[in-house]
């Protein structure tokens, strides 16, 4: 890491920055957490933050909080890591316990309905955001931009279209990448 890139100033910095991240975000903060902490704040670089995503996403656990731990860590150790975390979990777990107890009050109300469904078509909008924001630096993957599409198509066409379990897409074609890879790393 170089030691001229912009880094947390403190434990407070970081968790304030974490929790700005997580109410920004809620319910998906992915490409919110890219933009943050890549474009904005520049505490990593787009290879490094695509390296900790892939590292967070097989790790058990939800990704961003996983990806959250990593950069607290890699800042301030174990404190760093808590920090990450609590700024992660501490307000938008107040807000949903809220919302929740809204909810059971109007969960069949149409206008509720209504905006449930119009919030997942936001969703998904994102993370195709973030997708395409991140797909730059596949020109840079080890196994190279065309081979890099074929196994995303090939995960999608499992997951999305043939219905496999999550974990079975992830390892099936997980597998084929890290053995392809481990094949173009070897001497």
């Amino acid at each position: 890491m170089p030691e001229n890139r912009p880094q947390p100033k403190s434990l407070a910095d970081l968790f304030v920055s974490f929790t700005v991240l997580a109410l920004q975000g809620f319910g998906g903060v992915l490409a919110i957490v890219q933009q943050e902490v890549v474009v904005k704040k520049r505490w990593m670089t787009t290879e490094e933050f695509i390296e900790d995503w892939a590292v967070a996403q097989i790790m058990p656990g939800p990704s961003v909080i996983n990806l959250a731990l990593m950069i607290g860590g890699r800042y301030f150790g174990v404190p760093g890591a808590m920090a990450a975390l609590a700024g992660m979990l501490a307000i938008p777990l107040i807000i949903v316990l809220l919302l929740a107890l809204v909810y059971a009050q109007y969960a069949s109300h149409p206008g509720v309905v209504g905006a449930l469904r119009g919030m997942s078509a936001v969703a998904a909008g994102l993370i195709t955001s973030a997708a395409l924001r991140l797909s730059g630096s596949l020109k840079k993957n080890l196994l190279g931009m065309p081979l890099c599409i074929a196994l995303g198509a090939l995960c999608f066409v499992a997951i999305a279209l043939l219905r496999w379990p999550l974990v079975y897409g992830l390892l099936g074609v997980g597998s084929v990448a890290c053995m392809l890879a481990y094949r173009r790393l070897k001497p």
